[in-house]
């Protein structure tokens, strides 16, 4: 959670309270939707938030853990935002969620981000409704950054990145099965010439070994 301005500090230490959440809600795909719990629309930063969020949260936990952990969250289905066919289709698998706290009756309150992660795990339930755990952003901690310095390709046949059409073959991802059966060379996406475990741990041969001396 972000450090609370001057004005937010204010507002919530007046009598009566006019908060409400926001959710900043971007896809895969690139689409991005704004919801509040609010009955009217706000806009921050030319962006807007929508009324008539239905997504319900226990709570955000906050702890110095690099596990990302997950929070359940409920909600329901709304034709024009969150349907049962694009749920299937896994339009919202891995969206990105940013939650913040906002005062609709004092703009200069801004945005006060609470939280950040992504959904993971939505389901449809019965009843027009859907559920989803939210996985927080220390996830991107555990993806893999790069690529694996191996002997074996790492593409998979017929892929983009191997350009080989399968027509039913297969592939031990080995660089002479690439060279000599698909004639791919140029597209193996392995190191064939990294020197193996054997060659590194080997040390100076046991005989005609005069120390380097010529």
């Amino acid at each position: 959670m972000s450090a609370l301005s001057a004005v937010q500090l204010t507002r919530l230490r007046d009598d009566t309270l006019s908060l409400c959440f926001c959710w900043r809600l971007s896809r895969k795909d690139g689409q991005e939707f704004g919801l509040t719990s609010h009955d009217q629309a706000l806009v921050f930063d030319e962006f807007t938030f929508s009324p008539g969020a239905m997504l319900a949260v226990a709570g955000f936990p906050q702890t110095d853990s690099l596990s990302p952990g997950d929070v359940e969250i409920q909600g329901t289905l709304n034709n024009a935002l969150i349907d049962a066919a694009d749920l299937r289709a896994g339009l919202w698998d891995e969206c990105r969620v940013s939650i913040y706290r906002a005062d609709w009756q004092s703009p200069a309150f801004g945005l006060q981000h609470i939280w950040s992660g992504y959904f993971s795990r939505v389901t449809e339930e019965a009843n027009g409704r859907f559920s989803a755990a939210l996985l927080s952003q220390k996830v991107d901690l555990q993806r893999p950054i790069g690529r694996v310095l191996q002997r074996q390709c790492d593409a998979v046949l017929g892929d983009a990145r191997c350009g080989v059409t399968a027509n039913g073959r297969t592939c031990d991802q080995r660089f002479e099965t690439c060279r000599d059966r698909f004639s791919n060379t140029e597209n193996f996406r392995g190191f064939p010439h990294l020197p193996g475990n054997d060659f590194i741990l080997s040390g100076p041969a046991a005989t005609n070994n005069d120390g380097g001396q010529r």
